[in-house]
């Protein structure tokens, strides 16, 4: 049995009932591409090629995976999915297995692609066991986990029809083999198209061992073919993530109000309330505590955190003991150290913020180097933008800096300095001292504004 793994990912689909211009394998499941799904579970088993077979807008679905070693296959015309096979065929080595999977069903789990490639057959055809069989092809079994036929819907007898293996279309083969058994089909069908399900007669024919390998998972099998599958597959992804991540110990108040969109490493201990979105790449630490209607996207969450309601954390590593919220924003860049307090309304985007400052409500701090033990006092913001380009302000250890204060950049506030509220500080502030700018008050007497007249 040859060694050498390739996968073919069938991705020429025209979606006609997706009622969009967007290429199907580009339509999104927790947040990402379908073909990116399946792309990152094909990376795990390390094969040697990998061809995407594409037809209508195959510029636009390369583009979005220009940085890939992707090998794109053209489809020009969809005859069916033993054609779209037929165009790959070329590309392959012949010592090798051919993996075929379809880019609509993008929920195939790693495990379940590890037992195809294991599997010792000429040809191996997954299949799962659905609660409602109709309108697919029904696996007839011979001995033990052999196929002796696959029959479609509309050829099924009565007693055939109430089979609940279906056939989902993924396969693996042999790619010496492969092109012999493509050569016998035929487009004389309902749908006048080549069908790749009909080479296991040609394998059978020929006295080739052709197997079922039966998937765990209903959803692993799920094509799409409008928006309201879109969305059943997305419920399907969700509730996974979610069963994932609670057996890894983050204790959600609610799982069918949560959403898990990426990749999370949980250290245990921790407690998510309900409505809280996870993108890309999360760590959770220990014993952390999230507010209802978070998001957290690309970060890091130290041990002992407290994030409160409504708090937006994006590209940020927050560390241990750190409270943020609610209604905080941390943006992309910002690294809070330990038993920082971010609190209401605060947003802090490319700053360094030492341990145990504070921020608890209404600042803005952008482009800044804050030291330990600061206070940032209510309406206070760095004026790190001067139309052209960003500037750098530094605040060190134990700075006051009062309410209502705008930094205007590039500046330095030095060790223990104190900022008197509602001052504008465009210059360097020496260490211990107390910075007061704000207009002198004065008082005009028996001042006469502006009246109304009758007209």
């Amino acid at each position: 049995m040859p060694t050498k793994l390739e996968v073919c990912v069938l991705a020429a689909g025209l979606g006609k009932r997706m009622k969009s211009a967007k290429p199907k394998a580009l339509h999104t499941i927790a947040g990402r591409p379908m073909l990116a799904h399946l792309l990152d579970t094909i990376a795990t088993l390390e094969p040697v090629a990998v061809h995407v077979v594409v037809g209508r807008g195959a510029e636009e679905v390369k583009a979005a995976f220009a940085d890939s070693s992707v090998n794109f296959v053209h489809q020009a015309e969809q005859k069916g999915t033993g054609h779209a096979v037929m165009q790959v065929v070329p590309h392959l080595h012949p010592d090798s297995r051919l993996l075929i999977l379809l880019g609509d069903a993008p929920l195939i789990s790693g495990d379940t692609l590890r037992a195809m490639v294991d599997a010792r057959c000429d040809l191996g055809v997954l299949t799962v066991e659905v609660p409602n069989p109709f309108n697919y092809g029904r696996v007839i079994r011979g001995e033990g986990d052999t196929i002796r036929a696959i029959v479609e819907e509309r050829d099924a007898t009565a007693e055939e029809r109430l089979i609940r293996e279906i056939n989902t279309g993924v396969m693996i083969a042999d790619s010496g083999l492969l092109p012999g058994w493509l050569d016998t089909l035929t487009t004389e069908n309902d749908q006048k198209e080549y069908l790749l399900p009909d080479i296991v007669l040609a394998a059978q024919a020929a006295g080739l061992v052709v197997k079922a390998i039966l998937g765990q998972d209903e959803a692993e099998a799920r094509g799409v073919n409008n928006l309201e599958q879109l969305a059943i597959l997305e419920d399907a992804y969700r509730r996974r993530a979610a069963r994932e991540a609670m057996a890894a110990g983050l204790h959600l108040v609610d799982p069918a109000r949560s959403d898990i969109r990426g990749r999370m490493e949980i250290a245990g201990d921790s407690i998510a309330d309900i409505n809280c979105v996870f993108e890309g790449s999360c760590r959770i630490g220990r014993d952390v505590s999230i507010g209802p209607n978070c998001v957290i996207r690309d970060s890091e969450i130290g041990d002992g955190v407290e994030i409160r309601a409504n708090s937006v954390i994006d590209g940020a590593i927050v560390g241990p003991g750190c409270i943020v919220g609610p209604f905080a924003r941390l943006r992309p860049g910002t690294k809070l150290a330990a038993s920082v307090h971010v609190g209401n309304f605060v947003e802090i985007k490319k700053s360094e913020i030492g341990e145990n400052s504070k921020a608890n409500h209404l600042a803005y701090i952008g482009d800044a180097v804050v030291g330990a033990d600061v206070n940032v006092g209510a309406g206070t913001i760095t004026c790190n933008y001067d139309g052209v380009a960003k500037h750098i302000t530094t605040i060190e250890d134990g700075v006051f800096v009062g309410s209502n204060t705008a930094l205007v950049a590039p500046v330095t506030l030095g060790e223990k300095s104190t900022i008197a509220a509602g001052s504008t500080i465009t210059k360097n502030v020496t260490a211990g001292s107390l910075a007061i700018a704000r207009g002198k008050q004065t008082a005009v007497e028996n001042w006469k504004g502006p009246r109304k007249t009758d007209d």
